[in-house]
């Protein structure tokens, strides 16, 4: 750990929180997120050697707790960890507002699609199995269908048919479901510009905003 050589707080704290990708292993643990491959989706640009080494040093500076249960290693925050929480709200409220844009290489639908399946309202889609499907054209053709699948409280995404029947299939550039998501942009208002088309019944396509929801930060910024 590298030392400012400072009194001031900030000065101390960032000592522990600066090193790149620490904050976002933090943002992910926040969010639910307790096992080492759950932690890798969340940030799947960073190597697993150097994930490692993160979560060794946030164990050290009483951060995070491992747990070692049978053969199955786990990462909680402690009280330490989670009294960060107004800080990365803090740090995405001020991206939102002051950082807005978003390059080509911030677009990945697997990342996308991990934070809509952790905190998607499950709660306001319908009891039966509900398959609702993506198609990204402005996306390579491997990686340009998904698929959403809720079961009661079960959500899965898969990026090959899961040979479901189709509920409601949305079309629209990924860039728009990421800004939909982040509360940038409203659902209706794009589909009325005809840059998102949904095909499904009335009940589906009316129910499809609701289904999806916004991020938690979006939800946060839009309680501001």
């Amino acid at each position: 750990m590298t030392s400012y050589g400072q009194f001031c707080p900030v000065a101390k704290a960032m000592e522990v929180l600066d090193e790149r990708w620490t904050l976002l292993i933090v943002r992910e643990m926040l969010l639910g997120s307790t096992h080492f491959n759950e932690l890798r989706r969340g940030v799947p640009k960073m190597s697993p050697a150097l994930l490692s080494k993160r979560l060794r040093s946030l164990e050290r500076a009483g951060i995070v707790h491992r747990q070692v249960d049978a053969s199955r290693t786990g990462y909680t925050l402690t009280k330490s960890g989670t009294d960060l929480l107004d800080v990365v709200n803090a740090l995405g409220l001020w991206g939102l507002r002051w950082i807005p844009e978003l390059g080509d290489e911030d677009l990945d639908p697997h990342l996308l699609f991990w934070d809509i399946q952790r905190t998607i309202p499950v709660d306001r889609w319908p009891r039966e199995r509900t398959v609702v499907a993506f198609e990204f054209p402005d996306v390579p053709v491997r990686s340009s269908r998904w698929w959403l699948v809720v079961t009661g409280e079960d959500v899965d995404v898969c990026d090959a048919d899961p040979g479901y029947e189709v509920t409601a299939t949305a079309r629209m550039p990924l860039r728009l479901l990421a800004r939909i998501w982040r509360g940038e942009e409203r659902w209706h208002s794009a589909e009325g510009r005809g840059d998102l088309v949904v095909a499904g019944s009335s009940p589906a396509r009316r129910g499809l905003p609701e289904w999806i929801g916004q991020s938690a930060m979006a939800t946060l910024a839009a309680a501001r």
